[in-house]
C-alpha cells in the first residue's frame, strides 16, 4: 500500500493547512491514522479487529490524490505517461525494493528452511508488484491456510496500488482526449471514474461472496475503493463549493467510522465487499469535508505526532510486518521466547519508527531528489535493475532450498529401499528392537523444508474436488483385480501413500474420490459460501451413486471435520455430525462394500503448531513439537457414525499408535517428520507405514482385506 505518494510529489513538510501545491494536512493526519491501526492490528489483532481496513483508508487517499494530479494536468502523449510513472519510481521503489533485500538476507539468516520456498517466491513477486495474485491463489489453496506468515505478505496492497498507478494515467488520458473532441472533457473523466467505481464494487460485493479468500486480495475488487477517491477527486475539481454545508460534522462523522470500524469490523466479515464501505465512504467523507475552524478534524489531524507519523507512514507500513514476523525467530536462535510479550511489541513499534523515520530520510527523500535518477531513461533503467536483483534474490533462495530438498529425498529414497532401515513407523515395529541400525531413531534424517512439499500424488495429480464443486475428478493407482475407493477430504488423502504402497502387493486398483475442506456427509457445512455448501452435498450424493454402482469391492475413508456444520456451533456441530455420515455408510455396507474407516489421526494443529517449521527451530528441543493425545485430540465424527452400525462389512482403524508411541504424539518418528503441516501426514511417513495398515486390514474380517 503506497501511503505518502502525492499527484504532484509535494514534500510531506508542506504548509500544516493546505499550501499552494494542493498539500492537505488531514490527509496527512490521514495516512497516521491509517498506519497506526494498521501497526495495532498486526501486534494485538484481538483487540483491533478491524485494524487491516487502515488498507482501504490508504486506497482512498492514494485514489484522491493521483486522480486530482491528473485531472487537473491530463497525460497527453505516451510521454506524459511514461513521466508519470517515472515519478512513482523515484517515489516507491527504492524504500521497498531496499525493504524486499533486507527482508531476503534476515530470512536466510534467521528463518527456519521451511519457509525459504514461499518467502523467496512472494520476494520475486513482491519485486515485480504482483504478490497480490500470488497470495490470492495461495489463500484458495485449504493446505496453505496454516502456513507460516510471509515477512512480505503486507506487499499485497502495494501491488494493488502499482497496478492501479500503471493503468490509472492511461485510462484518465484516454477519457480527457475523448472527452477533448466531444468537447465535454470533464463530464468524460467523470462518468468514466464512476463507471469503473460501480463496476468493481458490484464484482467486489459477488466475488467476496463467491470466493471469500480470493477477493481479498485481488486487484479488481479493490479498484473501487481507489476509484472512491477518484470521485471525491472529481467533485471537488469540477463540482464543490467553495465552502461544503456542515463541513466540520461531515469530517467527524468520517473520522468516527474509521475509529469504529478498526473495532467492530472482524476478520471473520465478508471483506472488502460491502463491508469495506465503512471505511471507504468514511475516509472520503473527511477528505471532502476538508475543513477548517477550531472545531474540524483538522485540529486532531493536524497535531505535530500525526504530522510526523505521516510524513513517515509509508515507511513504517514498509518495515513493520517483518520485524513483527521474523524478531520471534531471532529469539528462538537466541533461546529465548518466541512468543511477543508486551515489551517486545513496544520495542517493535519504537524501532519501526526509527528505521522509518532513517529509510524517509536517507532512502525516500534522497532517491527522489538526487539527479542520479533524473531523467527518465535512468529511472526506468534503475527500477529494471533493482527489481532483477531483489527479484534474482527471491529465486537464489528457491534454489538454495530445492537443493536441500532434493538431496534430502534422494537420501530417504535410499533408507525406503532398504529392507533393513529403520526410516519413519518402521522404527516403531517389533523386530526395530533387535536391528542396530534402529538405535538411534531420533536423528533428523527428513529436512524441514522437505517435509512442507512431501505430499501424495494426489495434489500432483489434481484429484482434488474444490469448492463449489463442481467438478468430479477421479485418479486410479494400480491395475489389481480388487477395487478400492478411496473417499473423504483430505484427510482421506493423505493415507493414498500408504494404499499405493500395498496395491500391487494385495491385488488392488485405488479410485480416488477427494473433496477440499468438505466431508462427504449428507449435512449442510459451514464452507463460507452458498455455492459451496450445495457443491459440498451435490459432491456427497454423487460419491454414493458412483461407488455404489461403479464395481466397487471396498471402500476407505477418513475426514476430518475441518468445518462446523451450517448454521451451528462447534459443540453442536459434534453431536449432530454422525448423523450426516451414518446414511452415508449404511449406503456402501447395504451395496455390500466392505467398508474401512480409518479414525481422524491426532490433530497438532489443535496446539498451533505448524509441524515442519516448529521443527525447524526447535530442532535440538523437539519436545516443544510434541504432545499428548488428549492435547492433539479432534472430534471425529465419521469414526462415531461408524461405531453405531453393525455390521460384518464394517471396520474402523485406530492408528493413535502410529504417531504417538508411549503416549506422546511426535513430531518425528525414525528420523522421518510426520506431519507436512498442522494435521497432514507426509507421504514418506505415510509409505513407511503400510506394514501397520497392512495388518490391521488382514485382521478386520472384511473379505477384501483377507
Amino acid at each position: 500500500m503506497q501511503m505518502t505518494a502525492t499527484g504532484n510529489d509535494a514534500s510531506p513538510k508542506a504548509d500544516s493547512r493546505k499550501g499552494k501545491g494542493g498539500f492537505r494536512s488531514d490527509i496527512q493526519g490521514l495516512r497516521a491514522l491509517a498506519v497506526g491501526i494498521v501497526l495495532l492490528y498486526h501486534l494485538w489483532p484481538n483487540r483491533f479487529t478491524g485494524g487491516f481496513a487502515g488498507v482501504d483508508v490508504f486506497f482512498v487517499i492514494s485514489g484522491f490524490l493521483i486522480t486530482s494530479h491528473l485531472i487537473k494536468s491530463p497525460p497527453r502523449t505516451w510521454k506524459d505517461v511514461a513521466s508519470f510513472w517515472a515519478r512513482r519510481i523515484r517515489r516507491l521503489l527504492p524504500a521497498s525494493l531496499l525493504v524486499l533485500f533486507v527482508v531476503g538476507v534476515a530470512t536466510y539468516l534467521v528463518a527456519p528452511q521451511s519457509i525459504w520456498v514461499d518467502t523467496g517466491r512472494q520476494i520475486f513477486s513482491a519485486a515485480f508488484y504482483v504478490v497480490n495474485w500470488d497470495f490470492a491463489n495461495s489463500s484458495v489453496d485449504y493446505l496453505a491456510a496454516d502456513n507460516a506468515p510471509s515477512p512480505v505478505q503486507h506487499f499485497w496492497s502495494l501491488s494493488v496500488e502499482e497496478q492501479f498507478y500503471f493503468i490509472w494515467p492511461v485510462i484518465i488520458g484516454l477519457a480527457f482526449l475523448i472527452g477533448t473532441k466531444m468537447r465535454r472533457s470533464n463530464a468524460v473523466i467523470g462518468f468514466t471514474v464512476l463507471g469503473i467505481f460501480t463496476a468493481s464494487l458490484v464484482f467486489s460485493v459477488w466475488y467476496t461472496i463467491a470466493q471469500p479468500a480470493m477477493a481479498y486480495f485481488i486487484t479488481p475488487t479493490r479498484m473501487w475503493e481507489l476509484a472512491t477517491g477518484g470521485l471525491v477527486a472529481v467533485f471537488v475539481t469540477y463540482v464543490r463549493p467553495k465552502r461544503l454545508p456542515f463541513s466540520s460534522l461531515i469530517g467527524w462523522v468520517g473520522l468516527a467510522g474509521i475509529v469504529g470500524g478498526t473495532f467492530l469490523i472482524r476478520p471473520d466479515m465478508p471483506f472488502p465487499g460491502y463491508i469495506a464501505l465503512v471505511p471507504v465512504v468514511s475516509t472520503a467523507l473527511v477528505i471532502l469535508a476538508d475543513s477548517r475552524g477550531r472545531f474540524s478534524v483538522l485540529s486532531v489531524l493536524s497535531l505535530r505526532p500525526a504530522r510526523f507519523l505521516g510524513d513517515i507512514s509509508y515507511s513504517v507500513y514498509l518495515w513493520h510486518w517483518p520485524l513483527i514476523v521474523l524478531v520471534p525467530y531471532l529469539s528462538t536462535k537466541m533461546g529465548l521466547s518466541e512468543n511477543l510479550g508486551r515489551l517486545d511489541k513496544a520495542v517493535i513499534i519504537l524501532v519501526s519508527l526509527g528505521v522509518a523515520w532513517a529509510s524517509t530520510t536517507w532512502v525516500e527523500n534522497r532517491f527522489r531528489k538526487t539527479a542520479v535518477l533524473g531523467g527518465q531513461k535512468r529511472t526506468f533503467g534503475f527500477a529494471v535493475a533493482a527489481m532483477v536483483l531483489v527479484g534474482a534474490l527471491g529465486l537464489s533462495q528457491m534454489w538454495v532450498s530445492d537443493r536441500i530438498v532434493e538431496e534430502n529425498q534422494d537420501d530417504l529414497q535410499i533408507a525406503m529401499d532398504d529392507p533393513n532401515s529403520c526410516l519413519g513407523a518402521a522404527s516403531l515395529l517389533p523386530s526395530a528392537k533387535d536391528n542396530p541400525k534402529c538405535e538411534d531413531t531420533k536423528s533428523m534424517m527428513m529436512e524441514p523444508a522437505a517435509a512442507k512439499n512431501d505430499k501424495s500424488k494426489a495434489y500432483a495429480d489434481g484429484c482434488w474436488a474444490s469448492s463449489p464443486y463442481r467438478g468430479h475428478p477421479e485418479c486410479t493407482y494400480g491395475h489389481g483385480k480388487k477395487k478400492v475407493a478411496l473417499v473423504g477430504n483430505s484427510h482421506a488423502g493423505h493415507w493414498l501413500p500408504t494404499l499405493e504402497r500395498l496395491a500391487e502387493k494385495n491385488d488392488w486398483t485405488i479410485t480416488t474420490f477427494l473433496a477440499s475442506n468438505c466431508s462427504i456427509s449428507t449435512l449442510p457445512q459451514d464452507i463460507k459460501t452458498p455455492e459451496g455448501i450445495k457443491g459440498c452435498q451435490k459432491y456427497a450424493d454423487w460419491v454414493v451413486d458412483r461407488t455404489t454402482s461403479g464395481g466397487f469391492d471396498a471402500v476407505v475413508t477418513s475426514e476430518r471435520q475441518s468445518t462446523p456444520l451450517q448454521g451451528k456451533s462447534w459443540e453442536e456441530t459434534e453431536q449432530q455430525a454422525p448423523d450426516g455420515h451414518k446414511s452415508i455408510l449404511q449406503s456402501w455396507v447395504d451395496a455390500k462394500l466392505d467398508v474401512v474407516v480409518i479414525r481422524d489421526t491426532p490433530y497438532p494443529g489443535g496446539a498451533d503448531i505448524q509441524v515442519p517449521d516448529c521443527v525447524a527451530k526447535h530442532e535440538d528441543d523437539l519436545e516443544k513439537c510434541s504432545g499428548t493425545p488428549k492435547s492433539w485430540h479432534w472430534m471425529d465424527p465419521l469414526a462415531a457414525a461408524a461405531k453405531s452400525i453393525d455390521s460384518k462389512h464394517m471396520s474402523i482403524i485406530y492408528p493413535q499408535d502410529w504417531f504417538c508411541p508411549g503416549g506422546r504424539c511426535e513430531p518425528v518418528i525414525g528420523g522421518v517428520i510426520t506431519y507436512f503441516d498442522t494435521a497432514h501426514i507426509t507421504a514418506t511417513y505415510a509409505q513407511t507405514l503400510a506394514p501397520q495398515f497392512d495388518y490391521r486390514l488382514r485382521h478386520t474380517g472384511l473379505e477384501t482385506f483377507e
